[in-house]
């Protein structure tokens, strides 16, 4: 497998990133089953792992943390990836990124995972309420206590990265490095500013929902329900009597077709095509099982020719997402501004 700078860190990354969402009670239950799916992803070159401490309530970083301690140890050859700023609880200051919450929850991770430090940690969801100097400024000095190597954001549109790199800049603290956006076949947005804004600011790319959840690899159809509860939180995702989510199975149709003309699954093209724009560094894939694991890895070598990319922007534009909603871009960081005051 070949690697790839992340952003201007010096650091070498695999251009698949583990991600491990589904690990614990969100999906696959099985510690054991869910560790050897992270080993075979390290087996095959994978060397990126992203999870955060909100999935499965933290269950997700210790499954991690089995993972890489397993003999022998793993751990300095992976970079270890995980975020904050969801809500853990109910009470209003377990989450965000305020210097109380970011002190206090890199504690949690690094004991869930089993680890001394962690290589990237990421602010999962911009917040509204608290000044990006003081985030950076906590997280500045956990890089400066060695118990973080790198920092990310998440979700940040094209402002929010400007704000951030520039607070960084005057204030003199850590950037930063990455940041993680949707990205996909069917949702393609991040083409008009949020690329080209990170680019310009020499930020490593980890985009995910390639899949754009379980949509490119045949999960869903003009029969399907939203049936989980986390798929009915986003009915207007994968409600199929909407316009939008026609348009989608449409698109996907033709995509298969596509697909089928270069010689590679759905899902391969799906995942290709994210890791084949120059401005993406890793795609986060998110297995459940073994099987989709493998369904997954051989993506990292296809390459797509000018005619397969452009039959692709003929079916889906660039710079569009088929349906609005999906988007990370949506009411936790729009509702504060929304309101006429």
């Amino acid at each position: 497998m070949e690697y790839r700078p992340l952003g201007r860190t010096g650091v070498q990354v695999s251009p698949l990133c583990l991600g491990t969402m589904m690990f614990g009670a969100w999906g696959n239950t099985d510690h054991d089953d869910a560790i050897r799916v992270i080993h075979r992803a390290l087996d095959a070159g994978v060397n990126f792992v992203d999870t955060a401490d909100v999935y499965s309530a933290g269950e997700s970083e210790e499954i991690v943390g089995k993972a890489i301690r397993t003999p022998p140890s793993r751990r300095d050859d992976v970079l270890l990836a995980t975020k904050l700023g969801v809500p853990m609880a109910d009470d209003p200051n377990h989450r965000g990124g305020s210097r109380r919450w970011i002190v206090h929850e890199v504690e949690n991770s690094l004991r869930r995972l089993g680890t001394d430090w962690i290589d990237l940690y990421q602010l999962h969801r911009p917040d509204p309420h608290t000044d990006i100097d003081e985030t950076l400024a906590a997280l500045t000095d956990l890089v400066q206590q060695g118990k973080v190597r790198y920092i990310g954001s998440s979700s940040f549109n094209a402002g929010q990265i400007v704000e951030a790199q520039w607070a960084a800049r005057d204030r003199h603290l850590e950037r930063f490095r990455t940041e993680q956006p949707p990205y996909s076949l069917l949702t393609r947005s991040i083409e008009i500013d949020v690329l080209p804004t990170a680019q310009r600011h020499g930020m490593g790319i980890l985009t995910y929902s390639p899949l754009a959840g379980g949509w490119l690899s045949g999960s869903w159809s003009a029969r399907s329900s939203p049936t989980s509860p986390a798929r009915q939180r986003l009915v207007a995702r994968f409600d199929m009597s909407l316009p939008e989510n026609q348009r989608k199975l449409e698109a996907v149709q033709q995509l298969q077709q596509v697909a089928d003309d270069a010689g590679v699954s759905m899902i391969e093209l799906a995942i290709a095509f994210v890791v084949n724009h120059p401005g993406v560094t890793s795609a986060i894939i998110g297995p459940r099982t073994m099987e989709q694991l493998d369904s997954q890895l051989p993506a990292a070598g296809v390459v797509l020719d000018a005619a397969t990319l452009d039959r692709i922007d003929e079916i889906v534009r660039p710079g569009v997402n088929l349906n609005p909603a999906d988007t990370s871009y949506g009411e936790q960081v729009l509702a504060p501004a929304l309101r006429r005051r």
